[in-house]
């Protein structure tokens, strides 16, 4: 049996993705795979999976020797069980940067697009038989666009991710606007998760200038919620750097309705980063970034120290 997974910390589109290449897997391709997760999904996939009546796949916290994987929405061995160049993998499909360490036996599958989601990816793989989804997956695939995309806000939205969002919204006859309300509805109710919980609850490891950093993101409609705890924020931030062998965390908090994230500023570290990164120069312990949505595409490039 094929184990299908995203990353750690699997968001709505590593939470969906997996379901619907197993299900591509097992349907189409008669080849018999089933969805894990590295991780309790977030708020927003946790929805998603209630809404559509999906059941919230096996927890994983490694993989086996030769045990056959496909891995999605990542290419990055940071974010994949520790045991993952012991694993067969046999095909990776993704849309992020090329991140490199990744180990295989034989040549395998690799699809990476400039896409904006996974799943947007997978609907073009699938061709033809993507409408032979279940209305459920469909719906799973189309919250895994809107969630990824930010509602087509994000600067990683590309004409094709909305194309094929609006055609899936069409044909199951849901209005675009107000689903994307209540997925980030979902996403910004992060009021159940602990600061250490918070930090690392989409975050990913990047490293500059020698400093190996968690970059933390809370996309939200409602930034008040989390800048009123900027506090304790930053008090945990020490805390979880050291359990997760990193030098500092950075945390972004994405405004998706204003458009604009809000970097927090726990030291003179982080200040020099945000100067050489984003020219945002603060004395306080936050900074406003305009326009910055998309770690992928505008933070993690800009990072410089």
């Amino acid at each position: 049996m094929i184990k299908v997974f995203g990353h750690k910390s699997p968001d709505t589109d590593s939470t969906g993705s997996p379901i619907i290449w197993a299900w591509y897997l097992t349907h189409v391709k008669h080849t018999p795979a089933v969805p894990v997760l590295l991780g309790e999904p977030n708020t927003e996939a946790a929805f998603v999976l209630r809404r559509w009546g999906i059941p919230r796949p096996e927890i994983i916290a490694d993989v086996a020797k030769g045990e056959k994987c496909v891995v999605v929405d990542t290419n990055n061995p940071a974010e994949l069980p520790a045991a993952i160049n012991e694993a067969e993998v046999i095909q990776i499909i993704d849309h992020h940067l090329l991140a490199g360490g990744l180990k295989t036996r034989l040549p395998i599958d690799v699809t990476i697009r400039p896409l904006a989601c996974t799943a947007t990816v997978m609907h073009d793989l699938m061709g033809e038989d993507a409408a032979r989804m279940p209305e459920a997956l469909q719906c799973v695939m189309l919250s895994c666009i809107l969630s990824d995309t930010l509602g087509f806000r994000s600067p990683t939205t590309t004409p094709h991710d909305r194309a094929v969002a609006e055609r899936l919204a069409h044909g199951l006859g849901i209005a675009i606007a107000d689903y994307a309300d209540e997925l980030f509805a979902a996403k910004s109710d992060v009021s159940a998760f602990s600061d250490a919980e918070l930090l690392r609850l989409d975050s990913k490891e990047y490293a500059i200038g020698g400093r190996k950093l968690r970059v933390s993101v809370i996309e939200t409609t409602a930034p008040r919620m989390i800048l009123e705890r900027k506090a304790a924020l930053m008090a945990a931030m020490p805390g979880v750097a050291r359990e997760d062998g990193a030098d500092e965390v950075l945390l972004f908090v994405v405004d998706i309705l204003r458009e604009e994230a809000t970097l927090l500023l726990p030291n003179d570290l982080v200040r020099a980063i945000a100067a050489k990164s984003f020219g945002a120069r603060a004395a306080g312990d936050s900074v406003i970034l305009p326009g910055i949505m998309s770690r992928k595409k505008q933070i993690l490039p800009a990072l410089a120290l």
